[in-house]
């Protein structure tokens, strides 16, 4: 089992900056891929983007490409998300999510391939 705890929300003006980080406690070594996720009021969760644990490679969202940075320190079992150019429209509750089953790494845009998430942490960008 695999627990994830985000931390490093808050309130930023659009335009500004914030990182966020997940810590990954347990098995470890049953993640196949990790994610970051979130979900404005009344919207859906979607994809922000995610990393291949063993080959490291990281996919993006489109809307997020070129302002958002995924990086991990394997030293300390942590995932971060660094968001830059923010706008208003980034506003939501970021979640990080692992996959600790071998599901294709093209399924990784869905929600539905990770098995394991984070209780979220809030991003609010104000105009």
């Amino acid at each position: 089992q695999v627990q994830l705890v985000e931390s490093g929300g808050g309130l930023v003006q659009a335009g500004g900056s914030l990182g966020l980080s997940c810590v990954v406690s347990g098995r470890t070594v049953s993640i196949y891929h990790m994610g970051w996720f979130r979900q404005a009021p009344g919207k859906e969760r979607e994809f922000v983007g995610s990393i291949n644990k063993s080959s490291g490679y990281i996919s993006y969202a489109d809307v997020v490409k070129g302002r958002f940075t995924i990086s991990r320190d394997n030293a300390k079992n942590t995932m971060y998300l660094q968001m830059n150019s923010l706008k208003p429209e980034d506003t939501g509750l970021y979640y990080c999510a692992a996959a600790t089953t071998p599901t294709p790494w093209g399924t990784m845009t869905a929600t539905e391939a990770y098995d394991s998430w984070g209780q979220g942490t809030q991003v609010t960008v104000s105009s």
